[in-house]
């Protein structure tokens, strides 16, 4: 049975039901697990949560702990888990193929490689046709700036600030967020330019974006003509003309931050950048990590809500729900390039890890995992944003699908983030409630709320107004 909890805030909320029973916890108790983390893992590998969570089983949007209590998990493994914890289709996918053929590596035919990489490539416009498959984003990246400096025969490659890539000594270049930098030398060839932010950046209006809702900033934009992304582009020109050679390798961008809090750039600013990249020589990459699978709702891939088609386009998490899996997708052209001397991955694309892909790609499309990221994110983004009007300290709501953030201020003029002691508090008690949501931005001053893709408007619901209870505690605690 269920245990039920009393959480030590009080909430009218009422959780969704659910019919899934989880199993009974039956590994250590929880005091020796915290002993093992402590003792045996490396400390780098930080917990969330004062007291961390133990948890024990997942179903779909649904997650269990140790002790039997049920979340609704926003954050979906760092935006990984994208048709559902434990989907039948994909579980039963695997469990054939675990019995059938584990690994061979690609020296050898096999149909899962084959099967999966014509389904993949399917859903790419042309000339993207050709997959390389790895096992991480931090490996996708990494073997993206390799080719991209092989086939160009050119070294510097620029990224966006507030940009996450990966945690490899190579990505660690373009990732340009303090708290994953180490004071070792890295990023050589590596080119950082300002984050075109319409609402944390100097400019920024009340139409820049893609997204159903705005910034409460105000501009003096025309219908067609955005001065915020006119700006944008000149900063980006500017670093184009001092800090990078003629000609360069590439250029890397999300379609929307993920770890930096769903930013948004201005709509047209991909565009033009990636016109500017290529009259020297460069190569766009588009890192789909996060964005990727249907997630924002009104296209497959986020490169496409910028009306771009990329050189190499990099994929990881949800590719896999939860599968270790990533890739590579490029032209043929640019695949050749690596093909003259030897670039070889043991785990890449190995049949178990493509049986997987190919069972969540059939999910996405059975399950309608694209329209219901549009339908329930977008009504997700407009309840929350009516939580903005209502307290001072929400200074923004912004998004695309189900690829959410929430930034959090001390006031809307200022723009100043809240002190991360007040957010941990917010955060701490969403999670008492039964909702566990994910934190980004520079000063962690933003949630970020990126679902499993099979969420419902009652979830959202609930989401909400546990989140509208945190808000208003905080308020009274302020007082």
């Amino acid at each position: 049975r269920q245990q039920k909890w009393k959480s030590s805030v009080s909430t009218q909320a009422k959780m969704p039901p659910c019919d899934f029973v989880p199993e009974k916890y039956e590994s250590y108790p929880y005091e020796r697990m915290r002993k093992i983390r402590e003792q045996n893992i490396a400390p780098s590998l930080r917990t969330y949560y004062k007291k961390p969570l133990l948890l024990h089983q997942g179903h779909m949007q649904w997650l269990f702990d140790h002790e039997g209590r049920r979340y609704l998990d926003l954050f979906a493994g760092i935006v990984t888990v994208s048709v559902g914890h434990c989907h039948p289709k994909v579980t039963m996918a695997t469990q054939k193929q675990l019995a059938r053929l584990w690994h061979t590596t690609n020296i050898y035919m096999y149909p899962a490689i084959h099967e999966y990489a014509e389904k993949l490539i399917s859903l790419f416009p042309d000339p993207l046709k050709v997959v390389y498959l790895t096992n991480s984003g931090s490996e996708a990246n990494d073997l993206a700036m390799f080719m991209a400096r092989l086939h160009t025969h050119n070294f510097d490659i620029i990224s966006l600030r507030g940009g996450y890539h990966g945690g490899s000594p190579y990505t660690l270049g373009l990732t340009s967020l303090t708290p994953y930098k180490h004071g070792v030398a890295n990023g050589f060839g590596c080119t950082t330019t300002m984050l075109p932010d319409v609402f944390r950046g100097p400019w920024g209006g009340s139409h820049c974006r893609d997204s159903p809702v705005q910034t409460v900033r105000k501009c003096s934009c025309t219908k067609g003509a955005c001065l915020a992304k006119d700006q944008y582009i000149e900063q980006f020109k500017d670093t184009l003309n001092t800090s990078v050679p003629k000609t360069v390798a590439g250029f890397i961008a999300e379609p929307i931050q993920g770890v930096n809090g769903a930013v948004q750039y201005p709509r047209n600013f991909l565009k033009e950048a990636y016109q500017l990249i290529r009259e020297r020589g460069g190569l766009c990459i588009s890192d789909e990590v996060q964005t990727g699978f249907g997630r924002t709702g009104s296209h497959f891939w986020g490169f496409q809500t910028h009306g771009v088609v990329p050189d190499i386009v990099t994929l990881a998490k949800g590719i896999g729900n939860g599968f270790p899996m990533a890739a590579v997708v490029t032209t043929k052209e640019i695949a050749s390039s690596l093909a003259q001397n030897l670039h070889f991955n043991t785990f890449g694309g190995n049949p178990l890890a493509c049986v997987v892909g190919a069972a969540v790609l059939d999910a996405i499309e059975e399950d309608g995992l694209q329209k219901n990221s549009e339908d329930v994110g977008t009504y997700m983004l407009l309840e929350l944003a009516k939580l903005r009007e209502k307290f001072e300290i929400v200074g923004d709501v912004r998004g695309k699908g189900l690829m959410i953030g929430v930034e959090m201020v001390t006031d809307k003029d200022s723009r100043r983030p809240l002190p991360a002691e007040e957010i941990s508090q917010i955060w701490e008690d969403c999670k008492d409630m039964g909702v566990l949501i994910g934190r980004g931005g520079l000063y962690s001053q933003t949630f970020r709320i990126k679902p499993p893709m099979c969420i419902t408007k009652r979830d959202v619901n609930f989401a909400v107004e546990v989140f509208h209870t945190a808000l208003q505690k905080h308020m009274e605690r302020v007082a």
